[in-house]
């Protein structure tokens, strides 16, 4: 109540105290969280997408997660998507009065072709946004099984109506109504876990390495070879020959260094066994030689 009085120091302090809440209320939403995951793996296995639905914050986050899906685990941009009311434009220029239309939420749903292999996760830290029920609606409608991710207590027609529903409870902002703050920190952490749990599943980690990274620039090829260098054994040169010869996709490269096969081949062991390198090499620490 007095923060508009406090030192520098002493703000700073303050937030951080909060901030330490949001992790507690996380883990409280971990059994729903985790079968959020499951359903997202579900539908990806089927051909289906993640699409998040947000405005304000909650959109722009629902956005972040999705764009950072491709580069970190080279897959296809259309498999997470995330809608924010007001249209792109709304990342970086606030759009007041975008997310008071329901029509428009359903219209972004249906211009993505939303159907039963889908799953729409809503975020909305009150609750209430407009945009992201008529969203919903409009995606429960089309088949879609659906979620949704608030920062208040859910009530009995919110859980009735949706698959899964994700509450983690921060309690009050230090600014009041700024959601940005701990209701953005905890909506963050729970689209990580979402999303980065969801990768594992489909094997595109291994051990804990992103392997499944396209080289696409400097920084993802100097990882990639590091990550060849650590789990094939091999020199920086040999490291960067197989990434070469594999087309820069780690993931192949592994196989090619570990099993002494061609891209083609390795790209063939990692189909049969669904892209999961631990189906072909299961210790990542037995190195050859």
């Amino acid at each position: 109540m007095r923060i508009d009085q406090l030192s520098t120091q002493d703000i700073v302090d303050l937030i951080n105290a909060e901030d330490r809440m949001v992790a507690e209320a996380v883990r409280e939403e971990r059994e729903e969280i985790a079968h959020a995951i499951d359903i997202v793996v579900d539908c990806f296995k089927q051909g289906g997408r993640l699409i998040y639905v947000g405005a304000g914050t909650s959109g722009r986050l629902g956005v972040l997660d999705a764009s950072e899906m491709p580069p970190t685990y080279g897959t296809d941009p259309v498999m997470v998507q995330g809608l924010i009311a007001g249209g792109y434009d709304a990342l970086v220029r606030a759009k007041e009065g975008a997310e008071d239309d329901p029509e428009d939420g359903a219209r972004d749903i249906a211009a993505r072709n939303v159907g039963p292999k889908d799953f729409v996760l809503g975020i909305a830290t009150s609750g209430t946004t407009p945009y992201v029920h008529g969203a919903l609606a409009k995606a429960r409608e089309c088949g879609a099984r659906t979620g949704f991710l608030l920062c208040t207590y859910p009530n009995e027609a919110l859980t009735d109506t949706h698959d899964v529903v994700i509450a983690p409870l921060v309690g009050p902002e230090v600014i009041t109504g700024s959601t940005r703050m701990k209701a953005g920190t905890a909506t963050k952490m729970v689209l990580n876990t979402i999303t980065t749990s969801s990768m594992v599943r489909l094997g595109k980690v291994y051990g804990n390495l992103m392997v499944d990274l396209q080289v696409t620039c400097e920084k993802l090829r100097d990882r990639g070879e590091r990550i060849l260098m650590e789990t094939v054994g091999v020199d920086r040169p040999a490291a960067t020959t197989l990434l070469e010869q594999s087309g820069g996709h780690v993931k192949t490269a592994i196989v090619m260094g570990r099993l002494d096969i061609d891209a083609e081949s390795a790209r063939g062991r990692l189909e049969s066994e669904g892209g999961l390198i631990g189906r072909i090499i299961p210790d990542l620490g037995a190195l050859p030689g």
